[in-house]
């Protein structure tokens, strides 16, 4: 591991790093361009030192995601208001430097406020260049008593990603208003990065984990715990009918109330993704806070999320995931959302226009321009019929043909967000079985319930080769057939662009030796476990 003070050596790391960080590729593994240039995946996880758990976990979503991790440790002076912690923050370089190596970070980058051309003030006294969020934002919750704290933040991370130019950067929903503020500015200035939110780390009080902790004796971290219990508190009131804003708050407030020494800046409800304030919750909210504890200022929120369960089942190719999902679905009445369906709905129209799986500009365009339609059907062997801009290709998209090459085509950044975002919206009122190979880890993180399907490189060609039979397609041996599968999930597993992983909160099933019903009555099973 490597620790970089200056941009010169960023620069210098980055170009030399990446080149000799593509995979060796076996003999007998040919890959397309696209997937060749998939391999240098860099993920950047920007702190400002004193590391602790939640950063560690950052760290490691970031390892399992990218070929490249670099940790940034740099408290910025333009996110601290004159009265505030700037110069007693806990700096602890040394101690964050051997937790770093410990995580397998490749590199850190801690560079002086010198180096990343910012003077050691505020904001308002500062005359650097400075990125401003929408005004709305950026005064709401915290941005009420700590005026440009987030023209600072937004300032310091473009810069950050100027530097480094990632492709993923990671946040936790701890800072839920920060969260909020960068995934708009990526959207809004176009960055190409993309920005994943994780689960708030806490101690075994509740208390979300924070540099900040450090300050509070462990009496006052007991007494802190009690943000998170009003939470926990709205919560329940939540998931029992309660949505008016007015009643999810008293009760934080009634909780926190029995902490005296808990002195309350705020408790608001908001929508967030931008931050406005709601009434009453008719989709999703977040119920935030932020107190004062002696002289430590402390912040938590929790996502109100209405919307029937999501389940979501990743794996491999032929691991049985979309007969599962269609029986599944079937008897939990719920949607079933065939996202594979869909990219090879969009393979399927490249081939048709002729288009070369490498002309990603002309792909990102057909991926943008064209409409897709997932529609229930009453025939058990297609119980989604696919339609692409108005013609029928439920069997068309099951070709060899297709097959080859929906790996190619679906590893396009541009293809993956046109559907990604279908399936966004599909997914905010929930009531979904969706399958495909980054459904928990992209697409619905927060679904309820995660599935990782998996079978055998040989069951899983035996399995499809008594497809190919059925559909009357043209004869493949299993050796041809095994080898394609074998390469197909090394494109997946090291692409860019949401590599086929096992959600850290996926329950694995290896499916070699059961049937259909058998692999479906497990995840049912879980299904009734995890809402009770």
């Amino acid at each position: 591991m490597r620790l970089l003070t200056t941009v010169a050596a960023l620069r210098c790391y980055l170009t030399k790093h990446c080149l000799e960080n593509k995979l060796t590729v076996p003999d007998d593994l040919v890959l397309d361009e696209v997937s060749s240039r998939q391999q240098t995946a860099v993920g950047l996880v920007p702190t400002m030192g004193n590391l602790h758990q939640g950063h560690l976990s950052l760290i490691q979503r970031a390892r399992q995601e990218n070929s490249t991790v670099i940790v940034s440790i740099f408290v910025n002076p333009l996110q601290f208001a004159p009265n505030e912690d700037y110069q007693r923050y806990p700096r602890t370089l040394e101690q964050d430097r051997q937790l770093c190596e410990q995580a397998g970070v490749n590199a850190i980058f801690a560079p002086t406020p010198e180096e990343m051309v910012v003077p050691q003030k505020s904001i308002q006294e500062s005359e650097v260049t400075q990125v401003i969020p929408p005004s709305a934002m950026i005064t709401s919750l915290c941005g009420r008593s700590r005026l440009g704290h987030f023209q600072g933040v937004a300032t310091i991370v473009t810069k950050l990603f100027n530097l480094v130019q990632p492709d993923r950067v990671y946040f936790g929903q701890k800072d839920g208003q920060q969260l909020a503020i960068i995934k708009r500015l990526v959207a809004d200035l176009n960055l190409p990065v993309e920005i994943v939110g994780c689960p708030t780390v806490r101690e075994a009080s509740g208390l979300a984990l924070s540099s900040r902790n450090q300050y509070l004796t462990a009496t006052e971290k007991e007494q802190a715990a009690v943000l998170y219990r009003g939470l926990q508190r709205a919560e329940a009131a939540f998931k029992a009918g309660d949505r008016n804003s007015s009643k999810l708050i008293a009760m934080v407030q009634q909780e926190v109330a029995m902490v005296s020494k808990v002195f309350v800046e705020y408790i608001e409800l908001v929508e967030p993704t931008t931050l406005m304030t709601l009434e009453k919750i008719e989709e999703e909210g977040m119920l935030a806070i932020a107190a004062r504890l002696g002289s430590t200022r402390l912040i938590d929120n929790t996502i109100l999320c209405d919307r029937q369960p999501i389940i979501a089942i990743d794996g491999p190719a032929g691991a049985g995931k979309s007969t599962v999902a269609r029986q599944v679905a079937t008897e939990l009445g719920l949607v079933y959302l065939d996202s594979g369906a869909m990219y090879r709905a969009i393979t399927w129209l490249v081939l048709q226009k002729g288009i070369a799986i490498d002309d990603e500009c002309a792909i990102a365009e057909l991926a943008n321009q064209c409409e897709i339609q997932l529609i229930p059907s009453e025939d058990l062997q297609s119980p989604v019929r696919v339609w692409i801009n108005n013609i029928d290709v439920t069997q068309a998209i099951r070709s060899i043909e297709v097959t080859s090459n929906v790996s190619a085509v679906s590893a396009q950044n541009a293809v993956r967000q046109a559907l990604v975002t279908q399936q966004h919206n599909w997914g905010k009122k929930g009531g979904l079985v969706a399958e495909g190979r980054d459904i928990g880890t992209h697409v619905f993180p927060d679904a309820e319930l995660k599935i990782f399907l998996t079978a055998s490189v040989s069951e899983r060609a035996r399995r499809r080769k008594q497809d190919f039979n059925k559909q009357g397609q043209p004869n493949v041996s299993l050796e041809q057939l095994e080898q394609d599968i074998a390469e197909r999930d090394w494109k997946d597993s090291t692409r860019k662009v949401s590599p086929l992983q096992k959600a850290a909160d996926a329950i694995e099933l290896k499916t070699d030796g059961l049937n259909v019903s058998e692999v479906t009555a497990q995840i049912i099973n879980y299904y009734h476990e995890r809402l009770s």
